[in-house]
């Protein structure tokens, strides 16, 4: 047997260069590129690997691409981040790797690990260890657990992991590598995978067969659905006579979009969709009737309230969307299912069909005979609400005076009316995710990028980058609060070493603008939540903090342009997107207080209220809350 000796972390480097997907006939390299941050737990191990394989660019850059391309991050958790943007863009067919040292560098991995897995995109982590052989015990930042020698802080990572192992022998990396390849590439159980490398054996040399670095191809098929289970789906759809399809982001995932607009041009059963799957259809199309649930249009939210049947198509069914399961409200509704996942296709007790997204919608479109279209009384009544949904969304976008500070939703609509299909709108949380849900018009199917799954702040940076690398050449905006930007900024630093022109929006609102709305709902009474002085009674309510997050961008590398009023916020923003460098806008916008200026929430979401309590505002926020409460029911 012909063999290789190389360490265990060259070996892993030359393994995962040679590592391939396909489906539909078109081949993508699995792992792309490997993020990296070198401490004593990786430096000599990984990071001389990627040394040996040859730095170069990744994706979209100008020099020979070597084996495995390195990127050198700022945080660790903004890797990962960045990492999810990539193969979320990429449609989870192409992935990125991150590597960090042992301890603190380790455990910052866990959140982006959370959202990877939550939303269900594949990364590959590859954090540092301590040694396998313990001869030091213990070494610089290893955790002592009296009760337990075979952990690590490491483990933090398991329950947020689709796979981990601990590689503590030089034979054991190639079935944990295999097994990691696997989780990463099957659509039904893809998300974070950990291999954990004890510093040690990653110098490790080893004799490795030369079949280990072959190049294999991993099929990412598409599960075609039980026949029967498309007759019967088919059979609830004609009885029904107010359907409504509600699509998550497995439809982008699976790349449904063309058999979805088949299957609502030959139906006309109108589509809303959730924070991922928004886009799936583009805005103008008639079918289309925007987000759903507590972030959702009217005119979802109507159609949801009054429906027989509700076809989810590749959603989780969150509360969000749901509205905490008080938003479907005819006692007949029943559901019907379409996922790749037998664990979310049972929701909400539907009839299930478990297969891929766009193989289930071509068979389910094939199965349905003449007359299945809905009532044209009912198309009627969808278009003329959508109508009025887009005069309230003209209405918020509208500046009247051009020469006044804008408010929240006037942004949107300044980038709104700048906008291609070409360019591509991030963001994850605070207030902008409300607003971007009800107002955005998705104009190509993969313009709105919302992570709403983890709604993790400091998201948006790293991810723009990732997305860039994965769509070179289109323009990519990072929509960041005051809030978010102060959680993760860094990467803007990686934006400009790599030259990678992502567009950052900054809004300054001087504080938690998103969670001080939903504080006074609930009766928190905003506290807490703004960015200003401790006035002499101790609470947060006296001038606001002399911060400059446009100076801080700027020391950052970013080329950053401020904008004072409407006007200059539209000159602003076309200046960014013809930038060939990273660059920024920044604009103060109304205060928290008035910050959105979007249409109200058209559903509930639960949050708790105190039940006792002796301010007028909780006693009065807990009345509110059992009301909506009442409403709340279960599918079974």
């Amino acid at each position: 047997m012909k063999t290789r000796r190389l360490t265990v972390a060259q070996a892993l480097v030359a393994f995962l260069a040679h590592q391939y997907t396909e489906r539909d006939g078109r081949r993508h390299r699995l792992i792309d590129a490997t993020w990296g941050i070198f401490g004593h737990g990786n430096v000599a191990g990984l990071g001389q690997a990627l040394l040996e394989a040859g730095p170069a660019a990744p994706s979209g850059g100008t020099s020979p691409r070597p084996p495995m391309p390195y990127i050198q991050g700022r945080n660790e958790q903004a890797m990962v981040h960045a990492a999810v943007g990539y193969a979320r863009q990429s449609r989870r067919l192409s992935a990125q790797a991150v590597t960090t040292s042992i301890g603190p560098g380790a455990t910052n991995l866990v959140t982006g690990a959370a959202l990877a897995t939550i939303n269900r995109l594949p990364v590959l982590l590859l954090p540092g260890d301590v040694f396998a052989t313990r001869p030091a015990d213990p070494v610089l930042q290893q955790l002592e657990v009296p009760y337990a020698g075979d952990v690590s802080v490491n483990d933090a990572l398991r329950p947020v992991s689709r796979y981990f192992d601990r590689v503590t022998r030089p034979e054991a990396l190639i079935p944990a590598a295999l097994q990691a390849m696997r989780t990463l590439t099957d659509p039904a159980d893809t998300g974070a995978v950990t291999l954990a490398l004890p510093q040690d054996v990653q110098a490790e040399a080893y004799d490795w067969p030369e079949e280990f670095f072959a190049g294999r191809v991993w099929q990412v098929r598409r599960p075609r659905p039980d026949l029967d289970a498309v007759a019967e789906a088919a059979r609830a759809l004609a009885s029904s006579r107010r359907p409504l399809v509600v699509v998550g982001g497995g439809v982008h995932h699976s790349e449904a979009e063309d058999a979805l607009r088949a299957f609502a041009d030959a139906t006309g059963v109108p589509v809303a969709s959730t924070q991922a799957g928004k886009g799936s259809l583009p805005y103008d199309h008639p079918c289309d009737v925007g987000g759903i649930g507590h972030t959702g249009t009217a005119t979802a939210d109507e159609l949801a309230r009054t429906a027989d049947l509700v076809i989810g198509i590749g959603t989780r069914w969150s509360d969000f969307t749901t509205a905490s399961f008080t938003l479907f409200q005819n006692p007949a509704v029943r559901f019907l299912n379409i996922n790749i996942t037998s664990f979310d296709a049972h929701k909400m007790s539907g009839l299930s069909v478990v297969a891929d997204a766009r193989a289930a919608l071509e068979e389910l479109t094939a199965a349905l005979g003449r007359g299945s279209r809905v009532e044209p009384a009912y198309e009627t009544e969808y278009a003329d609400d959508k109508e009025r949904w887009e005069h309230r969304v003209d209405a918020a976008y509208e500046a009247e005076d051009p020469d006044i500070r804008p408010t929240q939703p006037q942004v949107l609509g300044a980038l709104d009316s700048l906008v291609t299909e070409d360019d591509i709108v991030i963001n994850a949380a605070g207030s902008l995710p409300g607003d971007l849900h009800k107002l955005w018009r998705a104009r190509s199917a993969d313009q709105y990028h919302v992570e709403y799954g983890y709604s993790c702040m400091g998201y948006e940076i790293p991810a723009a980058i990732g997305v860039s690398m994965a769509a070179p050449g289109r323009p990519v905006w990072a929509l960041v609060g005051d809030g978010t930007y102060l959680m993760n900024p860094t990467e803007i630093v990686t934006a400009v070493q790599e030259n990678i022109p992502i567009k950052v929006v900054i809004l300054q609102n001087h504080g938690y603008a998103s969670i001080g709305g939903l504080s006074e709902s609930v009766g928190g009474e905003r506290f807490g939540t703004a960015y200003r002085h401790r006035s002499p009674d101790g609470t947060f309510t006296g001038p606001p903090l002399p911060v400059d997050l446009a100076a801080n961008a700027a020391s950052l590398g970013l080329r950053v342009i401020r904008a004072k009023t409407v006007r200059d916020l539209r000159e602003a923003l076309a200046e960014a997107r013809e930038a060939n460098v990273p660059t920024g806008v920044y604009v103060e916008t109304e205060t928290a207080d008035t910050v959105s200026g979007a249409p109200p929430a058209q559903a509930w979401w639960d949050v708790p209220v105190a039940e006792t309590a002796t301010r007028p505002s909780a006693v009065k926020a807990r009345e509110e809350y059992d009301r909506q409460a009442a409403a709340r029911r279960r599918h079974l």
